[in-house]
């Protein structure tokens, strides 16, 4: 009982190390696309990743991932951009604590430190304070919408410098959500 279909192993010397491997090998085929199709399928690739950016810092819903996709999320963006916030002034204090340590007098240094800390806990709590706001008005507005993850969603939003954020504020400093 001999299965005809399997390779025969006996029979026959063993192939040689160089014949097995060039009969392994897969040659390169020739690139499907020439230099000038890859260059325009470049140009289109970097031209639809521009153009999605620019959606996406725009705030247009179809271009934003799926964190900050929904009404609730356009909401807390609003409410975050709506209001001034001591965290998006942590960066730029921080800048000015590092020039001050520079100075050569101790008490410069623990001015610093004591504003770098200062600021650091002013943050926290008006986070905390945010978070909880922001709570309670996604919980009047929305109430069947689930509140994970949101208040941390607009705490983070806030320590970002109003110029940096993206998508980019909808509403200015001061407006009423």
């Amino acid at each position: 009982m001999t299965n005809d279909s399997l390779p025969q192993k006996k029979g026959r010397p063993t192939p040689k190390r160089r014949d097995v491997e060039s009969a392994r090998k897969t040659f390169a085929l020739a690139p499907a696309h020439s230099k000038e199709e890859k260059a325009r399928q470049k140009a289109a690739a970097r031209a639809a990743r521009v153009a999605q950016r620019a959606a996406y810092l725009r705030g247009d819903e179809n271009a934003l991932p799926l964190r900050d996709r929904g009404q609730v999320k356009r909401f807390v963006r609003n409410y975050v951009d709506s209001r001034r916030s001591i965290g998006e002034f942590f960066l730029p204090i921080i800048g000015v604590v590092l020039i001050i340590s520079l100075f050569p007098y101790a008490l410069s240094a623990v001015i610093g430190v004591v504003l770098m800390y200062t600021v650091l806990f002013a943050s926290i709590v008006d986070g905390i304070l945010l978070s909880r706001k922001i709570k309670r008005e996604v919980t009047a507005r929305f109430p069947s919408e689930s509140l994970k993850g949101i208040g941390m969603y607009g705490w983070l939003r806030s320590t970002q410098m109003r110029r940096m954020r993206a998508p980019k504020p909808g509403v200015s400093a001061g407006d009423k959500v």
